[in-house]
């Protein structure tokens, strides 16, 4: 049996959250404002390998005009920048948390970006902890779950519909 024309679009079979979950930590607009607004990216998990999806994502974002700031304490540099050994570490004002660590590191990932005062706390596909992401909501911070975000600002920002891929968005609009 194959899949119905409504179904074969949706975004929605890539994500084990519920409507309402998907709202809380997917929600587009949240997602659009940071990705116009931010200008500093803390990728927490990054890999010094440049074939990992963790160096590839923050590379790209770097292109993109975002500073971008590695937090990997087995690593002193990372795509020519200083690599910090975790959030606390970091000095600069940090808009962005993007994580690459297990969903079970998340809530002290969380945490720490709470108290450096960033923004918005962001992990990576198929990572997340509801839990955690509540206690960062209820202190201020923006949330996104279980989203790349480099398909993401891509989705919103950047050309990936000119690969080909559905992007659920249509626009005669040029970059």
């Amino acid at each position: 049996m194959g899949l119905g024309p409504s179904s074969a679009s949706t975004i929605e079979l890539n994500t084990a959250f519920t409507a309402e979950e998907r709202d809380r930590y997917q929600n587009t607009k949240v997602i659009q404002a940071l990705l116009s607004s931010a200008k500093t990216i803390a990728v927490v998990g990054i890999s010094s390998e440049s074939t990992k999806a963790s160096n590839m994502v923050a590379s790209y974002l770097r292109d993109e005009g975002y500073r971008v700031i590695p937090i990997n304490p087995r690593a002193s540099e990372i795509l020519g920048e200083p690599c910090f050994p975790n959030l606390a570490a970091v000095s600069e004002k940090v808009d962005i948390v993007n994580v690459f660590r297990p969903s079970s590191e998340l809530a002290e990932i969380f945490q720490q970006a709470e108290q450096i005062g960033a923004k918005a706390v962001w992990s990576q596909l198929r990572l997340f902890d509801t839990e955690a992401a509540d206690r960062a909501l209820t202190a201020g911070l923006e949330v996104v779950m279980d989203k790349c975000i480099k398909m993401e600002h891509g989705r919103y920002c950047g050309a990936l519909h000119w690969a080909g891929m559905n992007t659920e968005i249509i626009t005669a609009r040029r970059r």
